[in-house]
């Protein structure tokens, strides 16, 4: 995710400290005697997976660490396993100089445990679980469903919870404007104003895109693919499919079949001093409805909010939109091809349409079309779009009977060798959709090959990504696949989660098994902060994320409402948190460790903080929040075991 998206004012605040404290020991498994002070116990706080490799972290000083021992302890406090620390994994800060593992694989019998330390260092770890992965993971799906509840937009809210009142209800009659025009930097808008088409439209509905109110077709197709196919494997969670077919029905909006045009954003983020922004504001989303404006008043963009085109009516499309929600609507035919063969063809109809206009020919020298301004969401890559598009417009018309499944086939295999040849070749993410296109084309190719591409290929590439996880894990003292100091490194992270998956699924081969399972340990407590990226999952997790519902509405303490389910961004490069926003409505809230400070734990370039300016840390975002629900969904689906009750 970019860092221009949440620019918004940067007013350094001074907020309030929240922290529990437990008697002897911290929530972060900290001694709080002078002795072994820096001694800390990092675990998966949600659990482990029975059956699974089990990995948990110890840092603290070198000496003390090395004769140390430690016990596992049931909810009763009886010791169940016991042993010593293994091996130095590496140094991590100068008050943490040694990290060394614990090794709990052998722990397998379903319950609730914590590692406690002892001899020459004391500490004592959150609580975890051990179970089945149904039981341990398909609640965090659930929980991942809340947060997309409360980031609905529009008339149909979901009450409970933490929620808002129906919002920007004048979306449903929104003017479409040209493009803006922005600085290179996208910090500006150059327009002395906007510039209406002529042309009103329903945009209504749909998602928040993150902590702001703001909503992108590329970010909601990315994340209605992800729902759709975790429904593959949830079935019968109903949140899920509720969830699923509320995306569709606002990226349908944003489709105009009879005028051949694809709208791109709702909103704007970045303006001037005529042209006031979603950013400038910080308020309750049905805030909005109540502003009393008029054309030519700078707040008139924030209730009546423009609509931008991703391409002028009949003309081509930017590939990477075009390509994915191609894929999306071919991902509705496919939903619904046995149980509403007509509606499932007027599905794969659109997609058809969508695809049919991909500007193939994208001049290499100009950005992607992803947002305004693109700097918001820039990509390099586009071929893996169309590799996803071509790849789920052939399983629909298989499942359909349509005889165009060949020829789409032929195309996602063409797309998939421009993209295995390209040197843009990323892994899953919201920029990268590669991972979810290879798995999908090796099922329509059958074991055929296609245009130069087989399965051997596509499954190359799939290692290709995992082995790039494995290699930065083998140089990290906590084994994080993913990069620290640089934005997204929590869903990157769920990402290397997901392929492995989608690896094992699609090929047998379980190699990476115990790789996807300390990432999600890692992205989930495992980590040098002992905290978990998502809100509500453990003892330990973000308390004070940059969103506005959450801050206005929300506990700032937990103990009332919170925004379940959402998953931030996590650490974060130590210099892009020199400023954190702020705004006058704006409530205060700074969540710090019990016991010093998040920068104590601090290290490799990389900082955490929770606090409700830092959008660089603990923002959740659509994208980052529907990865980990497919990682999740595809640990938690026991194909030998029978369906839970959801």
């Amino acid at each position: 995710m970019n860092a221009s998206r949440r620019s918004a004012m940067l007013v350094t605040t001074t907020a309030v400290t929240i922290g529990a404290v437990l008697v002897g020991l911290n929530v972060y498994g900290e001694a709080t005697t002078p002795a072994a002070v820096n001694v800390a116990v990092r675990v998966d706080q949600v659990g482990y997976v029975r059956g699974e490799t089990k990995q948990a972290y110890v840092m603290g000083p070198t000496k003390a660490l090395a004769g140390a021992r430690f016990k596992v302890v049931d909810a009763k406090d009886k010791v169940v396993t016991a042993g010593r620390l293994g091996a130095v994994t590496g140094h991590w800060n100068a008050k943490f100089p040694s990290v060394r593992t614990v090794d709990l694989s052998a722990l397998d019998r379903p319950g609730t445990y914590r590692i406690v330390l002892s001899g020459s260092a004391a500490g004592r770890s959150p609580a975890f679980r051990i179970a089945d992965a149904s039981a341990l993971l398909t609640p965090l799906v659930r929980d991942n469903v809340r947060f997309l509840q409360a980031q609905r937009d529009g008339a149909d809210v979901v009450s409970g919870g933490l929620s808002h009142g129906p919002s920007h209800l004048a979306d449903e009659d929104a003017t479409v404007y040209a493009d803006p025009h922005y600085d290179e930097a996208g910090e500006e808008l150059l327009d002395e104003h906007l510039t209406p088409t002529g042309v009103r439209t329903d945009v209504s509905g749909g998602w928040f895109d993150a902590g702001d109110f703001l909503k992108f077709t590329g970010t909601t197709s990315y994340s209605t693919a992800e729902l759709l196919l975790a429904e593959r494997d949830l079935p019968e969670m109903d949140s899920l499919s509720a969830e699923a077919e509320h995306g569709l029905e606002w990226l349908d909006k944003m489709w105009d079949g009879d005028t051949e045009t694809l709208y791109a954003q709702v909103g704007i983020g970045v303006g001037n001093d005529a042209v006031r922004t979603d950013h400038d504001v910080w308020r309750l989303p049905e805030a909005d409805d109540r502003l009393d404006v008029e054309p030519g008043d700078p707040d008139y963009t924030i209730k009546h909010r423009p609509v931008f085109r991703a391409n002028r009516p009949g003309e081509p499309i930017t590939p990477s939109l075009a390509g994915r929600v191609a894929a999306v609507f071919a991902l509705a035919a496919q939903r619904t091809a046995d149980s509403d063969p007509d509606r499932a063809r007027e599905w794969l109809d659109k997609a058809a349409a969508v695809h049919d206009l991909a500007d193939t020919d994208h001049d290499p020298h100009k950005p992607l079309v992803t947002a305004f301004p693109s700097a918001f969401y820039p990509e390099d890559s586009w071929q893996d779009d169309m590799e996803f598009a071509g790849a789920e417009l052939a399983l629909a018309a298989r499942a359909l009977g349509d005889d165009r499944e060949a020829g789409w086939t032929g195309e996602a295999a063409h797309w998939a060798k421009a993209y295995l040849d390209s040197d843009v070749k990323g892994t899953l993410d919201v920029a990268d959709v590669s991972a979810l296109a290879h798995v999908d084309l090796t099922t329509a190719l059958d074991g055929a090959r296609s245009n130069g591409v087989g399965a051997a290929d596509l499954n190359k590439d799939l290692r290709r990504q995992l082995e790039d996880g494995v290699d930065h894990a083998g140089h990290d003292p906590f084994g994080a696949g993913a990069v620290y100091d640089d934005f997204d490194a929590v869903p990157h992270t769920f990402g290397l989660v997901a392929t492995a998956r989608l690896y094992a699924k699609a090929t047998g081969d379980t190699r990476y098994d115990a790789f996807a399972g300390r990432q999600r340990g890692w992205a989930l407590g495992a980590n040098p902060w002992g905290t978990s990226f998502m809100i509500g999952a453990g003892e330990v997790y973000p308390h004070c994320p940059e969103h506005q519902v959450a801050n206005l509405r929300g506990s700032l303490d937990g103990k009332g409402a919170i925004l379940r389910g959402a998953v931030v961004n996590g650490p974060n490069a130590a210099d892009e948190l020199a400023e954190l926003n702020g705004f006058p409505t704006m409530r205060k809230c700074t969540a710090a460790p019990p016991s010093g400070a998040w920068t104590d734990f601090d290290g490799k370039g990389s900082r955490y903080v929770d606090d409700v300016g830092a959008w660089q840390t603990v923002e959740p975002s659509l994208d980052f929040t529907t990865t980990a629900l497919l990682a999740f969904a595809l640990t938690a689906r026991d194909e030998d075991a029978e369906q839970p009750t959801l």
